[in-house]
């Protein structure tokens, strides 16, 4: 069994085979046999898992297995604390409600990598960056669920699945290495 940490980076697609305008998987990872346990959309970057063992992707994936999946969102604004009080309780984005998720504040990541290419800047509209971590994952979901409280998403990292912290991983962006195939559930009810 196969279990594989990658950054995927900015623009990269979550699949194998090759696309006419964009890098997918196998521009990082050339190791026969695995695919994607989730997604992440081509404009968001960050923490991706691999496997080979269908089980393993489903108990990653699957939002009834209740692994966060923690994410810091650079949005458009300054949110206050009913913007994430909002984002907490869960929003009501018209075709379905979100679990509720914890959202908080954080200090600008100075220390991340560039994204290229960079957010586009506008000095009239300040930025912030939000801490987002949930259960579910359904299409999109950090992207709306900040638009719909009136912040849109800029930059979308994802930080952190079950106990696996991209940064205590040391991973470049388009960087992977092989993990023992516990390693998501180790130490779940740390408050990282």
């Amino acid at each position: 069994m196969r279990l594989i940490a990658l950054n995927k980076p900015f623009g990269t697609i979550c699949q194998f085979s090759a696309h006419e305008t964009r890098a997918s998987l196998a521009d990082w990872v050339n190791v026969p046999g695995v695919y994607p346990a989730g997604r992440l959309d081509a404009d968001s970057e960050g923490l991706l898992l691999l496997t080979d063992d269908g089980v393993l992707q489903a108990r990653i994936a699957e939002p009834r297995h209740k692994l966060v999946k923690r994410y810091w969102a650079q949005v458009e604004g300054v949110p206050d604390e009913a913007a994430l009080a909002a984002l907490s309780r869960g929003v009501d984005l018209g075709d379905y409600v979100t679990r509720p998720c914890r959202a908080a504040a954080i200090p600008s990541p100075e220390w991340l990598w560039p994204r290229v290419p960079p957010v586009r800047y506008r000095a009239a509209i300040p930025t912030a960056w939000i801490e987002i971590a949930l259960t579910e994952g359904k299409n999109r979901q950090v992207r709306r669920m900040t638009a719909a409280v009136g912040f849109p998403t800029l930059r979308l990292v994802r930080v952190g699945i079950g106990s696996l912290d991209l940064f205590d991983l040391k991973l470049d962006p388009g960087a992977w290495r092989s993990l023992p195939a516990a390693a998501p559930w180790q130490g779940i009810g740390s408050s990282r």
